[in-house]
């Protein structure tokens, strides 16, 4: 399990400017790839919503063993906690590392980082403390040292938003809503794609059907019978 003291969040939106927390104060980062929104909540209690309104996307940093903000990187759709970026990882262990206040004095620390999906949180636990449901999706990075060119980078870009600005439950609430509506299109797109390649089908062994019904050896000829005589000599023998 983990304490921590603030929490710092990085995601990643095609829309950057819906997404919100609900909280009394967040510091808000600019990551040097400008699709990442960084931020971070001003303590233990925020961390709480982070924890709580999290989303399927989220990927969680924390110091090792240590009191440390929290640290989320919001993925797109597809992507798993396996295929952040480096520069995103580095960016969210020199944030958890400044953000600790015995890591910060450490020469170097261990920053672990799981889904969000895999964090658990349980009535007994205190304020902002987690532990994990598989530690098989806990990773590691050993060996952080601070990175002076990169905290006062975000330093420098650090803005502050009030809590009538921020939503988090609402923002969860809206992306589970778009999640179902995208599940129903595709599910009205996979049936309707069903259906016009079931028609193909039977269209197809429809011609074959009739192909095969007008093969000659399948014919009766117009001139011959199956005793070999002709049309006329049937008609003679007839009368």
């Amino acid at each position: 399990s983990t304490q921590s003291t603030g929490s710092v969040v990085i995601f990643l939106t095609n829309e950057p400017s819906h997404f919100h927390l609900l909280c009394k104060m967040v510091f808000f980062f600019t990551s040097i790839k400008p699709e990442y929104i960084l931020y971070m909540g001003k303590d233990k209690f925020e961390n709480e919503k982070l924890i709580e309104f999290g989303w399927p996307e989220d990927v969680w940093f924390h110091v090792d063993n240590l009191s440390s903000a929290h640290v989320y990187v919001r993925l797109p759709r597809g992507h798993t906690y396996e295929t952040i970026p480096k520069e995103v990882v580095e960016e969210c262990c020199q944030l958890t590392k400044h953000n600790s206040i015995q890591g910060v004095k450490e020469s170097s620390v261990t920053i672990i980082y799981t889904p969000w999906s895999n964090l658990k949180k349980e009535p007994t636990m205190d304020v902002g403390q987690v532990s994990f449901h598989d530690n098989k999706k806990v990773v590691k990075c050993k060996n952080v040292s601070r990175n002076n060119t990169i905290i006062n980078r975000l330093n420098k870009s650090k803005k502050e938003k009030e809590e009538s600005e921020l939503d988090l439950k609402g923002e969860r609430e809206n992306r589970d809503k778009q999640e179902i509506n995208e599940r129903k299109a595709m599910d009205i797109e996979k049936r309707k794609v069903e259906k016009e390649n079931k028609e193909k089908e039977i269209k197809i062994e429809e011609e074959k059907s009739y192909k095969n019904i007008m093969r000659v050896e399948n014919m009766k000829s117009n001139r011959l019978y199956d005793d070999g005589r002709s049309a006329n000599e049937i008609e003679e023998d007839f009368f």
